[in-house]
């Protein structure tokens, strides 16, 4: 089990490398499509756009692997003898990261591609370490995910679960009030710790939806607030607010009823952030 704010395994020593520095390439238009042409493993690996619908085709020699509207190489990397090919392949628009087509040919065999994804929203970071390719995920407050890991010889496997920690041994005495963010904020454990005793489970669902906010406000008496929304989905429902003075958080979430839930109780709040609450979600009520 590895356990990391930044969902980085410890004690591993990851190598990213520029995809400018292992491969080149050519851009060959024809009478119909556009494409780029990178030699791999003794033949030719291609991105083809197609005029008639748009998508883009990759194929090495001809055999298609992978097609979407969004094919790019991101790298091409040597994991031991093995050369690899990462692509990324995505719908397009920015719903969703892309998902990593893997592209090697085995010592005596032939192209081989798999495709890693998670939760059906592109593929966690890939980073390299001992002829290992590691999937390492974002993680929001709160969340946990599977590490993945890829290699030529054993595929694709669960190497453990990567648990968000905040950063051991900070508390609200750390925070620089000049540089406040709604989603780094979790990261100091003393407000992490007051933020699970206020929503429990709620904590990963609350602090998402701080990721679609139009911006931190603050109050005459220095508490930082900010509304937001479900990504993707967007109509704003949530409310925070951080007051490093008194070291108090407060959370307010629209449900349906005439007025929101609210942690803790908005007899607790402050007039002033009460009143900031009201006017950042009252219009959605």
């Amino acid at each position: 089990m590895v356990r990391s704010p930044l969902a980085v395994p410890r004690g591993l020593a990851f190598v990213l490398i520029p995809v400018a520095s292992v491969f080149s390439q050519t851009q060959a238009v024809g009478a119909a499509d556009k494409s780029t042409v990178i030699s791999f493993e003794g033949g030719q690996l291609t991105i083809t756009q197609q005029k008639r619908y748009g998508e883009k085709v990759l194929a090495f020699d001809g055999k298609e692997l992978a097609r979407n509207y969004e094919v790019d190489i991101d790298k091409i990397v040597d994991l031991g003898n093995v050369r690899v090919a990462l692509v990324n392949v995505a719908d397009g628009g920015n719903l969703c990261g892309p998902a990593k087509v893997i592209v090697w040919k085995p010592k005596g065999g032939t192209i081989q591609s798999t495709k890693v994804e998670q939760d059906r929203c592109g593929a966690p970071a890939a980073a390299i370490s001992n002829g290992v390719i590691y999937f390492v995920p974002y993680l929001m407050p709160g969340a946990s995910k599977p590490l993945q890991q890829w290699s030529p010889f054993e595929g694709l496997i669960t190497s453990g679960n990567v648990i968000y920690t905040p950063e051991p041994g900070t508390g609200w005495k750390d925070i620089d009030s000049s540089r406040i963010d709604m989603i780094e904020i979790f990261r100091n454990e003393g407000v992490y710790k007051e933020a699970e005793n206020l929503l429990g489970e709620k904590v990963t669902e609350i602090a998402t939806h701080m990721i679609v906010s139009d911006g931190i406000d603050k109050t005459e008496s220095g508490v930082f607030y900010a509304s937001g929304c479900a990504p993707h989905n967007c109509g704003v429902d949530t409310f925070m607010a951080v007051d490093p003075n008194r070291q108090k958080l407060f959370f307010a979430q629209l449900n349906g009823e005439p007025e929101p839930d609210t942690w803790p109780a908005v007899k607790a709040w402050p007039a002033d952030v009460a009143e900031a609450m009201d006017k950042a979600l009252g219009w959605a009520k």
